[in-house]
């Protein structure tokens, strides 16, 4: 039914374009707002904090479920040895966890639930700047007719030279750096950018972005050259330690030999020393 209903406002609008065309030739243009939302990165970081929460969430009701079947074959095991009492305050235990855990995905998942409310105001101040945008290019551009492609109505076909959505994306991106301009100049640049057409801003922003991949390239080519630099300094560092611990270790052998050569000449003195030599000497004095 609500399938059959899209499909009767597809129609009906498709067949207001087609009578405004043979009309006066009307101008009909298209957003894919997905596309768009997947490239503003505040919605991006915002939507996978949401979707943390969501895996937490998913514990949380894992947790409890296994606490409960956890309960359930406990019960089934040592049934035969508990009073009726008892089997009947432990299933009572379980149908309150149970309620409990039925309670909580609604409240995190079911309609009008956390879920729903927290992806609600995550996308409409999204939604909000994009429906002002729209309806600024419409009024400069004299369009009749601009539709969601990303929306429940059916497009049947959609040239791409009808889409708008780069140019709605580029204004959504110089609002944004205009909030985060630090100074005048940066303000300046961003104002210069408003005179521009869609044709000469898109120029602009496909040489900033070669601009940007070449600068990320060279940030690349040096890091590289510094994780070489250091991996040589690393290399001569653990060949300079071994050969000082070699030295070390020759060192500490020698004077070793040297006292062991030392403790034998003086034990060989001490055996060689004729036996009452100092009694004979001590009488005649």
């Amino acid at each position: 039914m609500k399938t059959t209903k899209y499909f009767l406002i597809a129609l009906a609008l498709i067949g207001a374009v087609s009578f405004a065309q043979a009309q006066r030739g009307a101008r009909i243009g298209y957003i894919d707002m997905e596309y768009i939302l997947e490239s503003v990165p505040e919605y991006q970081e915002a939507s996978t904090q949401l979707d943390g929460k969501v895996q937490r969430w998913k514990k949380d009701i894992e947790k409890l479920n296994a606490e409960i079947e956890q309960m359930k074959l406990n019960l089934s095991n040592e049934r035969v040895l508990l009073t009726t009492e008892l089997i009947e305050e432990r299933e009572e235990e379980i149908k309150i966890l149970e309620e409990e855990m039925l309670t909580y995905q609604q409240a995190r998942f079911g309609p009008n639930g956390d879920l729903d409310i927290q992806r609600r105001q995550l996308i409409q101040p999204v939604q909000d700047q994009v429906f002002n945008i729209v309806q600024e290019i419409a009024e400069a551009k004299k369009y009749d007719f601009i539709f969601d492609k990303s929306a429940d109505i059916v497009m049947l076909f959609a040239s791409k030279r009808n889409d708008i959505s780069d140019q709605v994306l580029r204004r959504i991106n110089r609002a944004n750096k205009r909030e985060e301009a630090k100074n005048r100049k940066e303000k300046k640049e961003i104002e210069a950018r408003d005179g521009l057409s869609d044709e000469q801003d898109r120029e602009v922003t496909e040489r900033e972005q070669e601009a940007e991949e070449r600068k990320d390239a060279r940030t690349r080519l040096l890091e590289e050259r510094k994780r070489q630099r250091d991996s040589v300094r690393a290399a001569k560092k653990a060949e300079f330690d071994a050969k000082r611990a070699r030295l070390l270790e020759e060192r500490q052998r020698r004077r070793d030999s040297i006292m062991q050569l030392r403790d034998k000449k003086r034990t060989e003195n001490e055996n060689n020393t004729p036996e009452g030599e100092g009694e004979g000497e001590g009488d005649n004095g």
